[in-house]
């Protein structure tokens, strides 16, 4: 209540003076600590004031108040009271030097409730009755919520076919009006009351868009606030597409824009890599809004697959998967011999066997593969070249040009193939089976000159059988039959007869012809 402080001090210097008079003390009762009121026997003595106002009610910011306590008792001294708390003073108010009127020059909101005054005298004090100051005061700024719904820029996003519920934010004393206004309208919301803080719109569409309005007034003050809240209704998103305007593309040469496409307006994009979300670098490049992606030096793992997902607070939707067609290569061409992994540079192969040369080039779309043989004008295409029985004329240099018709590009790879001696024939009906005599090799057409090599037969001798005195030559390899497949190129055997001249006798200079033909 009153200064309880300020009493204790009083009251503690009158009970020390008191002492040193007499030994009379006051009962236990009536000692007061701080904070303690006087008993009702004490405060008897003093008239009770009363309390005057200059008015009840008064407007925040405008009006202002005065309290004026009237007591007939003398040498009292007079404490304010409000709220059951003693008054604290600002610079708003101001108290006479008597104590008895108090002002405050401009009221405000928490000013309002009782007042009290209370008197003090030696031993005694008195309350007045409570008084009450009304405050008007309001509407404050006006706010208008909207639940559901996520602010995104100066409006508020809510997602079609919700319910939405509107409220107005403010504090006024006393209850304010309420006036709705939808868009632009000038026309209030007849359906609602005046009283009606909060309303609830059902199954919001595209019509329901629009700038919404609330008035509140306060009649006590005479002052009006306008809240306004933006409402954006988004449709609920459907899939999106990615499309390309590039569609013959080549690795390092081509820049690539892909777009995602949605009918949506003011929807979030997202773009994947393979199942993970895209993260961009100087190689791969988002556009501000994300819908483009841009990817600058196109390389063959940029295949994809990329996806890209639209969405907003309330919905989202994802692409197909969508891949790039690259060309790229060929790169280096390899020469293996059949299905071998290991690239050759020479081959060595028996006269008369088959040879499969296989040129590989790793490329999108698969190469186009040429062969040639050095001194000649012959081109054979595929990927394989068999030979299905070599001769003298299949030796030499091959050479692989593998081309991509899309990259303009070409790789090529070359093998040299040596032919090796032909296998030795074994005759019959020769005298002496431990015999060994040379064989010399009279060609049509003479092979490469690192291939003139002398031949050894062995002759071995004639069985009972054998015409007496005659020489036959031993049974000849036949050729390998290979399936033949028009897809694989085939060389031509060519010509394979040779003329032999064989020394059976060096001694006596003794010479067997023998026609040979392979």
């Amino acid at each position: 209540m009153a200064s309880t402080a300020l009493w204790a001090h009083h009251w503690a210097g009158l009970l020390l003076s008191a002492s040193l008079l007499t030994t009379w003390s006051l009962p236990a009762a009536a000692q007061l600590t701080l904070g303690d009121r006087l008993p009702k026997a004490t405060r008897s003595s003093l008239a009770k004031p009363t309390i005057a106002v200059s008015q009840g009610t008064a407007i925040e910011h405008r009006e202002g108040v005065s309290f004026y306590c009237d007591t007939k008792d003398v040498n009292i001294t007079i404490y304010w009271v409000s709220n059951n708390h003693p008054l604290k003073f600002d610079e708003r108010m101001w108290l006479s030097t008597d104590r008895k009127n108090l002002t405050i020059l401009t009221v405000q909101r928490e000013d309002a409730g009782t007042y009290q005054c209370e008197v003090w005298g030696v031993l005694q004090v008195q309350s007045s009755n409570p008084t009450f100051l009304i405050v008007y005061y309001g509407p404050d700024p006006v706010e208008i919520k909207l639940e559901p719904g996520v602010p995104n820029g100066e409006a508020v996003e809510v997602i079609e076919g919700s319910n939405l519920t509107f409220s107005v934010e403010t504090l006024s004393h006393p209850h304010p009006d309420y006036s709705w206004f939808f868009s632009n309208d000038s026309k209030p919301i007849t359906s609602l009351s005046s009283t009606t803080s909060t309303f609830t719109l059902h199954a919001a569409s595209k019509e329901h868009e629009g700038l919404y309005r609330c008035l509140v007034s306060n009649k006590a003050t005479n002052l009006s606030r306008l809240g306004a809240l933006k409402v954006r209704v988004l449709e609920r998103v459907t899939k999106p597409c990615i499309t390309s305007p590039n569609l013959n593309l080549v690795e390092n040469a081509s820049l690539v824009v892909l777009t995602c496409q949605t009918s949506h307006e003011g929807v979030g994009v997202q773009w994947f890599l393979r199942g993970q979300p895209l993260l961009p670098s100087p190689h791969l490049v988002l556009s501000a809004d994300n819908r483009t992606l841009v990817i600058h030096g196109l390389r063959r793992d940029d295949v994809g697959p990329y996806e890209c997902e639209v969405w907003n607070w309330g919905s989202g939707a994802r692409s197909d998967s969508f891949r790039l067609n690259i060309s790229y290569g060929p790169d280096r061409a390899d020469i293996t011999r059949g299905p071998a992994s290991e690239a050759v540079s020479t081959i060595k192969a028996e006269f008369n066997s088959s040879l499969t040369l296989q040129c590989r080039a790793e490329s999108q779309p698969d190469a186009e593969f040429h062969w040639t043989l050095e001194h000649s004008t012959s081109v054979w295409t595929g990927e394989q070249l068999i030979i299905e029985a070599l001769t003298w004329e299949h030796q030499g240099t091959y050479n692989c040009v593998a081309f991509n018709s899309l990259t303009h590009l070409a790789s090529s790879a070359s093998v040299r193939v040596r032919v090796m001696d032909w296998p030795m024939p074994t005759y019959a009906n020769v005298p002496n089976t431990q015999e060994q005599v040379r064989v010399k090799k009279v060609l049509t057409q003479d092979p490469p000159g690192e291939f003139h090599e002398d031949l050894f037969v062995h002759f071995q001798k004639e069985s009972s059988s054998a015409v007496h005195g005659g020489y036959s030559r031993g049974p000849r390899k036949p050729q390998p039959k290979l399936a033949s497949d028009p897809s694989v190129p085939t060389l031509p055997k060519g010509n394979t007869e040779s003329n032999y001249e064989v020394l059976v006798n060096p001694e006596h200079n003794l010479y067997c012809h023998i026609n040979s033909s392979v």
